[in-house]
């Protein structure tokens, strides 16, 4: 054991705890307390502090001191509990939990049952009258002992067990009588001193003090790292530990356990929701062993616990002030509370639980918004399976997390994982997942498992994530060694095509159509009460009716970007396109752009007729020119076989024409080449068009009535002067239209000499925009194809990079950048309007760093618009708070 630390405390009595410590004690941990202290029925216990886990990881071994403290905590266990640890008579067992600050379901371990040993299995079989139910407890601590503090794998168990079950032809392990279970024991034992070298541990304080420090280490394994890293959760919090009495769940039909949640946390529908098993213990439920029953059948079953269990969540939640996830134990008709926490909830669960608790009077507005990751609700705008044609399910199981999703069938988690860095998109089908597949779910599309109930550990998991996830499929036969499974006839092979509906617990052979999302009354109802609470702005990039038809019902206030090159790319268009790039002379070029112009017209009547009574920032033609021609190389190919053939000279001297201009067209670095505002100078016909038809549509939906607000923006400007060129031919052409109406012309910031130089830029335009995916490139150095396909993912996992620069904004080099450009824009031009166009303008973090640096608005995609609503409001929250703190 280590030395004295000199640390006043570690070991925390949980009358002595409070909600408030969870720093301390870990959520578990201070949860346990303050039921305690609402005078809970909770069984007697004490909790480690996450200060002993660091030292115990700082040092490498436990502190002497803390020994003497568990010492004191069990002897002071033993008194409240009229028990002795390690006696035959009236033996004292306990569990022992991990308990993090924040939440980890499933992550950590858990070991029961401790304290037993030949002496006092046999103390309690007597105590009990039930032999069976004794051995049957020795038999799960043995294996979780040996899994969770010698590494044996929990499988090798398994496997002992399911060959004794075969055996006597039972199903389950309940149904094993006093002569199998002694077999499994001796089996169980006979294997634990031949992988380690030395029998069971039959001293208590041996298996105590070995659990604890495994409880420890756990906080470094494997699968808690990577939920940590999922979750940005920092390795520095550590674990608590919960030594806790023994309460049992698996004494007689008169027993059980299971899981409730206040509220239902696939729906948010404020109903008891949840499962419990009948004679079993702790783990049965979450580990997905046996499947559960529904919690309400405990009406009938159980009325009077049942009625304890209502009125228990129902103080809990009311005293949270949130949903609980509640685990309980029953023993002979007695309710026993083993642990409450915030539960985990869906997107749309959480949206709607946020919006009822406000009605309810329960939260205020702005706590509810506080309660809803605006990521999560990315999941709520995306496609589910299109219900309304021919379906035909292979299977049905539990819909354990809500949406749709497709991919190719993998099997371990490992592939999973593999495969989704890889970008494919992949179904992972497992009989159950254990937390050591965490890294296969994240990197899978959803997840189908044969076995397991609503509240197993894939169904917790997806949900916390976001994932569908289908389990209890019982008509699904998994072969793992074999990678394949079967569903009657019907064969599944590794690589095949499956689709899972989380919402209604289906599989479908293949890849279904899938149909886009309705927004609830709830959901709409939160959103608006976001936008009463935020400051900035929030606009859509949308280059087309449909997008921007998307982005207005999401709640878009404008269009911040309209890209018009994707407008040139219409394959109806580029013979157009290319006639004008084609031209030997601008009067040929003009001719060709007269073909477009029509076309370049009716585009943004459209879209002015959709955006009505909005603004809408519209970024002229942007890429090179050889974007819109074929790549020199399939040209070349062409040539070589047009020549092969024979080809007439009219035929060729077409195909050379175009080759020798794709040609003249290349550059060494496109993205600094010849376009954005270089181009519109040099080729000032093609700024031209689009000017006029711009203004063209403009008059034409006001002369239907409608007002529209156009924002011309000029891409790329690098130097005042090259905008005060092209913002003079934009007023050439208004005036030869004449009569034109309100309209801004600015300019987009996405290089950093426009940054420095924003003060001279922002005397003579009206607007800025920043485009951070090119700033970002520019100020880094950085090619983001380049970049992302073959450094970026070592700069990230070696920690060179804490953030790809490309998804969320790198506040100290861009950022700066940002803040010189609207401080000297705005120091020329007071009230000038500023915003971001770039992809950071639908991610949260990079949408609070615009709030606090002063932009007017975010642009972003049609399907982010809500998740920039709720982030622009928590930022606005988040700065009033910090305000009032000053």
């Amino acid at each position: 054991m280590g030395e004295d630390t000199g640390r006043s405390q570690y070991v925390y009595r949980f009358e002595e705890g409070t909600r408030d410590m969870r720093e301390l004690l870990g959520g578990k941990g201070a949860n346990l307390a303050e039921m305690t202290r609402m005078g809970l029925p909770v069984p007697p216990g004490f909790t480690i502090s996450t200060e002993a886990s660091m030292e115990y990881r700082r040092a490498g071994r436990i502190p002497e001191s803390l020994v003497g403290e568990i010492r004191e905590a069990m002897e002071s266990l033993e008194t409240a509990r009229g028990r002795s640890f390690g006696s035959p008579e009236r033996p004292l067992l306990v569990s022992v939990r991990s308990g993090a600050p924040v939440s980890m379901p499933g992550m950590m371990d858990t070991i029961l049952n401790l304290g037993l040993n030949s002496n006092t299995v046999a103390g309690l079989a007597a105590e009990s009258g039930d032999e069976r139910f004794a051995l049957d407890c020795l038999r799960r601590f043995i294996q979780m002992y040996g899994n969770v503090v010698s590494g044996i794998p929990v499988g090798d168990f398994e496997r002992i067990l399911g060959s004794v079950r075969d055996g006597v032809g039972v199903a389950s392990d309940y149904e094993l009588g006093v002569g199998e279970l002694r077999q499994v024991i001796d089996s169980y034992l006979a294997m634990y001193r031949k992988r380690m070298g030395r029998g069971f541990p039959e001293d208590p304080w041996e298996q105590l003090l070995g659990a604890v420090e495994a409880v420890f280490k756990s906080w470094d394994n494997p699968r808690a790292v990577v939920y940590r890293r999922h979750h940005g959760i920092s390795d520095a919090l550590g674990t608590a530990v919960n030594v806790q009495s023994m309460v049992f769940g698996n004494l007689g039909s008169g027993g059980g356990t299971g899981v409730v949640f206040t509220r239902d946390p696939a729906t948010g529908e404020a109903t008891l929701y949840g499962e419990y098993l009948q004679n079993a213990q702790g783990e049965d439920v979450v580990a997905g062993i046996r499947t559960p029953r529904p919690v309400e059948e405990m009406r009938d079953t159980m009325p009077e616990v049942y009625r304890d269990l209502e009125r228990v969540a129902r103080n809990l939640e009311v005293h949270y002030a949130d949903v609980q996830d509640i685990e309980f134990t029953i023993e002979e008709g007695e309710l026993f509370l083993l642990q409450t926490r915030g539960a985990k909830r869906t997107p749309a669960a959480a949206v709607r639980i946020a919006h009822d608790m406000v009605e309810e009077g329960v939260i205020s507005r702005e706590e509810a918004l506080l309660r809803v990751d605006p990521e999560d609700l990315s999941v709520l705008l995306h496609p589910s399976i299109d219900l309304s044609g021919e379906l035909d399910a292979m299977a049905r199981g539990l819909p354990a997390s809500p949406g749709a999703a497709s991919g190719k069938v993998v099997f371990s988690a490992d592939d999973a994982e593999r495969s989704g860095s890889a970008g494919e998109r992949v179904i992972l089908v497992r009989p159950e997942t254990t937390p050591d597949d965490i890294h296969g779910i994240v990197g899978a599309q959803g997840i189908l498992t044969s076995r397991g109930g609503m509240t197993c550990h894939a169904a917790i998991v997806a949900r916390g994530m976001g994932k569908p996830c289908v389990v209890g499929c019982g008509e699904l036969r998994i072969d793992l060694e074999n990678r394949k499974a079967t569903v009657g006839s019907q064969q599944i092979q590794e690589g095949d095509l499956l689709t899972i509906d989380g919402t209604s617990g289906s599989v479908f052979r293949g890849e279904m159509d899938l149909i886009e999302p309705v927004l609830t009354r709830h959901f709409r109802t939160f959103l608006d009460w976001a936008d009463d609470v935020r400051t900035l702005g929030v606009r859509a990039n949308a280059d087309t009716p449909e997008d921007a038809a998307v982005a207005r019902d999401f709640g878009a206030e404008g269009i911040g970007l309209c890209r018009t090159e994707h407008m040139f790319m219409e394959p109806s268009r580029l013979e157009a396109v290319q006639a004008m790039i084609m031209a030997n002379s601008t009067e040929e070029g003009t001719r060709a752009l007269e073909a477009i112009l029509p076309l370049q017209r009716s585009d943004f009547v459209e879209l002015f007729r959709t955006m009505a009574g909005l603004p809408v920032t519209i970024r002229l033609l942007d890429p090179p020119l050889h974007e819109f021609l074929p790549d020199i190389d399939e040209l070349r190919d062409e040539l070589r076989a047009l020549r092969a053939a024979g080809a007439g000279w009219a035929e060729m001297a077409v195909k050379e024409e175009l080759y020798s201009r794709a040609l003249s067209l290349q550059e060494m670095n496109p993205m600094l080449g010849l376009r954005g505002c270089r181009l519109g100078l040099t080729r000032p016909e093609i700024y031209r068009m689009q000017v006029r038809a711009i203004f063209e549509a403009m008059e034409s939906v006001r002369s239907e009535g409608i007002e529209i607000f156009p924002e011309i923006m000029i891409p790329l400007v690098s130097d005042v002067r090259e905008f005060r060129e092209l913002a003079r031919m934009v007023r050439e052409v208004a005036e030869e239209i004449g009569g034109v109406g309100p309209h801004l012309v600015g300019t987009m910031i996405e290089v950093p000499r426009a940054c420095v130089t924003a003060g001279e830029i922002a005397a003579e335009a009206e607007f800025f925009s920043f485009g951070t995916n090119d700033l970002t490139q520019t100020v880094f150095g950085f090619s983001r194809d380049d970049a992302e396909a073959k450094f970026m993912h070592f700069y990230l996992t070696e920690g060179i990079l804490d953030e790809n620069p490309f998804a969320v904004l790198d506040e100290v080099g861009v950022g700066s950048l940002i803040r010189t450009g609207i401080d000297g824009g705005r120091a020329e031009r007071e009230g000038l309007k500023i915003g971001i166009c770039g992809e950071h303008g639908g991610d949260p973090r990079s949408i609070d760093f615009c709030h606090r640096a002063g932009m007017d608005y975010v642009s972003c995609s049609p399907y982010r618009i809500p998740i920039a609503r709720l982030a622009a409001a928590r930022s606005a929250l988040k700065s009033r708070g910090e305000s009032r703190e000053m």
